[in-house]
């Protein structure tokens, strides 16, 4: 057997100990002897680094979400890097759709109104809805929007792969032309090179005027200042995110306040989610550290995924 020996830094958890030990592992402080890593603060990417220059014999990184973007000048060292991906889809994707159905419904208007005012609404049922991204949370979703016949179209970068459960998969390069289809966009993709502002006033100018967009991804996909400017403009007819550029936003930020947008702050997997599901994956990558299984959520340094 492997050395079953696994260090849970810079902060351990009583669930991810248990995780670790009902994988077959043992939990033990960082030595040269610990060949394994379970990382639990991705606001801490320094000190990972130096972790690691600190101890080369780390053969195996389990980093604690699904998106690594933090990670990326790390993720070039002679190490397995796992991820969190697809642990948190289905929190995720329910937030997703709760958000779009609070648009489609006018609930930011509503909720504070105090006389009868207009009556509008937005249904999904047979919709045109465009999911950027293809991985845990998209699909969670294809699952979720069956009930609304919802007509599905997934823009990933594998656009040679196909979905399944969808009409039409496209690449990033088909974007522009394609999101005037959509009467919802869910932004639910990795955070990297191609994606960090992929959201402009450009491509928000593409949209439908009576279109919704929902980011539950990565804030910086997203430029804060294009979508309060695309809104204002009527580019499109509503936004909700629940991740923001910068995050957290300040006190009185412009995105605070709106009829036409949602601003949650990162609660689409609270603490107590993240732990239950994080513990999960925890255990399921121990074993297959120790040559029981296969491993799940490996990170390609070059997609940066």
């Amino acid at each position: 057997m492997a050395n079953n020996l696994i260090a849970i830094e810079p902060k351990s958890f009583t669930s991810y100990e248990e995780a670790v030990v009902s994988g077959g592992g043992k939990v033990a402080p960082l030595s040269k002897e610990v060949k394994a890593l379970i990382w639990t603060d991705y606001a801490a990417p320094e000190l990972l680094s130096e972790t690691l220059s600190e101890n080369p014999q780390i053969e195996w990184v389990q980093l604690p979400f699904a998106g690594v973007d933090a990670f990326a000048q790390i993720l070039t060292a002679p190490v397995r890097f796992t991820s969190a991906k697809g642990s948190y889809k289905e929190p995720v994707a329910e937030h997703a759709l709760a958000l779009a159905l609070a648009l489609g419904r006018k609930l930011p208007v509503r909720i504070k109104a105090t006389s009868w005012g207009k009556r509008e609404a937005f249904s999904f049922y047979d919709a045109n809805v465009l999911l950027i991204g293809a991985g845990g949370i998209t699909q969670e979703l294809i699952g979720m929007l069956k009930p609304f016949r919802a007509k599905i179209s997934v823009c990933r970068n594998q656009a040679e792969v196909q979905v399944p459960g969808v009409n039409e998969v496209f690449g990033l390069g088909s974007l522009s032309q394609k999101i005037s289809e959509a009467d919802l966009v869910v932004v639910a993709c990795a955070l990297t090179n191609n994606t960090r502002g992929l959201f402009n006033l450009e491509l928000f100018s593409k949209m439908k005027s009576t279109a919704f967009m929902v980011n539950v991804s990565r804030g910086p996909i997203v430029n804060t200042a294009d979508l309060l400017l695309a809104l204002d403009k009527g580019l499109l007819a509503g936004a909700a995110v629940d991740v923001t550029d910068p995050e957290p936003l300040p006190d009185g930020h412009p995105m605070f306040g709106r009829d036409d947008l949602i601003v949650t702050p990162h609660t689409a997997d609270t603490k107590e989610i993240v732990e239950r599901h994080f513990a999960i994956r925890v255990q399921h990558n121990v074993k297959a550290f120790l040559g029981q299984g296969p491993w799940i959520g490996q990170v390609d340094p070059e997609r940066g995924y």
